[in-house]
């Protein structure tokens, strides 16, 4: 787009919006609606705030609580005091929200009205944090967003903010069991939009027209990055707090939605509603969805039922998100791509290598690796992570096996990492057993997935227990459910007298799963 000139950084980018869409509306939100002007200025305010508050550049700040357009408020807000935002995924347990908060060191913490209670709780455990804001009120004991950012001067805090500065820093599960925060760059983000600009298809083109409905959580790349990609392009961004198949329903035939991103589970809840086939879609331009495999049969239906192009997404928070796309051409019914995950987008360098690290020919199965300017900086204060994950020579492994074909579209095959997305949110079993295994009548236990038509997959856990102790399923669960996310938790428990170990005593992890996965084309549901 001609008019929308070319940013230094995304702090830079919120003032030229507001030069440039003025009166707009850049976020709605429950009846509340923010023009790209008025947010300039909010977000001045939040920056200041944070400089009054003795927030540092380079420090990063938490917030815990759902989508709000608060939230892309204090993001940018903090980007213009070149401070780093960390988003906290609220569906995790007490004690996996303190260990991240602590683990980026985050001096103010931002908490939504679900959760005050929860900071109550945990707040002991926070030794770096020395302030708390609530977004909106219900703490006496704490400042509120609004008065906290009102107090200070609408004018430009002007602070210089590098393209290589961190814009965000999102936590991924971590294979040993702790989440990991991947530093995202004002360049990752703005490499995305820049790179083979002239060469974009139709489906990845924005215009001022469009609205961009932001239902996936904040704390993934696919609901903060889908936030600040709209912002980016002049359009409207339509807020939903959380996800709620009834209430996309309505912002369809309230807002007009244009264009969103979904996770396939998400996609089935909002087709399988009654009224589903009585909204207008006449608007709906695409329909981009990702962070799991879709079943063809869900597919047939959400194209019957939405009537617009679909687009299928691969990526990952360490690639600022979606790298590799399957256009709307491609989503014919019958065509073998159809089983493929599309095409490297342009600027994107994809690669399936061995065990070597050397490039494999077409067909032959391997890890896939990617390089592009929206590879993350690498992980928070994890330099061997950072180096296993991000090699010198800028490939990133995605710990996705893989092949290509010769017209170079992906095909993902298995997971090499033993990790498990159950509705688009990934659950590694590490963490799931190391939970299980602080009962104490647990000897031990291997967690797999298995297919589950619902959520794509399940989390299957297969304990032993310790001679002459026994508990039911239902025991199991419930211990798991206190010390991990309810969705991290097993949904079904099998017993066994032993685990099946090769003759170096590592679980055979493949020989628990095969049996559920027969007759798939594919080890990822």
């Amino acid at each position: 787009m001609s008019e929308i000139q070319e940013p230094a950084n995304l702090a830079d980018m919120v003032r030229a919006r507001a030069k440039a869409r003025g009166d707009a509306v850049a976020y709605e939100f429950e009846g509340r609606q923010t023009s790209f002007a008025e947010f300039d200025i909010k977000t001045n305010r939040v920056a200041n705030a944070l400089i009054a508050m003795g927030v540092k550049p380079g420090e990063r700040i938490a917030y815990l609580g759902k989508n709000s357009d608060i939230y892309f408020e204090l993001l940018l807000g903090a980007m213009k005091a070149n401070v780093v935002m960390a988003p906290v995924n609220w569906r995790l347990a007490g004690p996996e929200v303190a260990f991240i908060v602590d683990d980026c060191k985050a001096p103010v913490l931002f908490v939504g009205p679900e959760f005050i209670t929860q900071v109550r709780n945990i707040l002991p455990q926070l030794p770096s944090v020395r302030h708390v804001v609530t977004t909106e009120g219900g703490a006496p004991e704490w400042q509120d967003f609004t008065a906290w950012r009102d107090a200070q001067s609408s004018d430009d805090p002007k602070v210089p903010v590098d393209r290589k500065d961190i814009a965000i820093q999102l936590y991924t599960s971590g294979t040993t069991g702790k989440p990991k925060g991947a530093m995202l760059s004002h360049a990752n983000f703005l490499n995305l939009v820049e790179t083979g600009r002239d060469q974009k298809p139709d489906w990845n083109k924005w215009s001022v027209d469009d609205v961009s409905l932001v239902a996936m959580p904040i704390f993934h790349i696919g609901g903060s990055g889908w936030g600040v990609m709209g912002l980016y392009h002049g359009a409207r961004g339509v807020i939903a707090r959380e996800f709620d198949p009834t209430k996309v329903l309505d912002f369809f035939e309230q807002s007009g939605i244009t264009k969103l991103f979904m996770v396939p589970a998400a996609m089935q809840f909002v087709v399988r509603q009654p009224r589903a086939r009585q909204v207008d879609f006449s608007r709906l331009k695409y329909m981009l969805y990702g962070a799991s495999p879709i079943p063809a049969a869900l597919l047939k239906e959400c194209i019957e039922v939405f009537k617009c192009g679909f687009v299928q997404m691969y990526g990952m928070t360490e690639t600022t998100g979606t790298i590799v796309a399957l256009p709307p051409e491609d989503h014919v019914e019958g065509l073998d791509r159809m089983r493929s995950a599309g095409k490297a987008l342009p600027g994107i360098e994809l690669a399936i290598l061995d065990a070597n690290g050397n490039q494999l020919p077409p067909g032959e199965v391997g890890e896939i690796a990617t390089r592009s300017g929206s590879n993350m900086a690498g992980y928070w204060n994890l330099p061997e992570a950072t180096a296993k994950t991000l090699g010198s020579d800028g490939w990133l492994r995605t710990g996705d096996a893989g092949y290509m074909d010769r017209d170079g579209y992906l095909y993902i095959h298995d997971r090499i990492k033993d990790m498990i997305i159950s509705g688009g949110e990934n659950i590694y079993p590490a963490e799931v057993e190391s939970a299980i295994c602080d009962h104490p009548d647990v000897a031990e236990a291997a967690v797999i997935g298995i297919p589950d038509d619902k959520w794509g997959e399940a989390v299957k856990a297969i304990v032993v227990m310790k001679p002459g102790k026994s508990a039911t399923s239902s025991d199991i669960i419930n211990f798991t459910r206190e010390r991990i996310a309810g969705f991290k938790t097993p949904k079904s428990v099998d017993f066994l007298d032993a685990l099946p170990r090769n003759p170096s005593g590592k679980i055979l992890r493949r020989h628990l799963r095969d049996p559920y996965w027969a007759g798939k084309d594919r080890q990822v549901n």
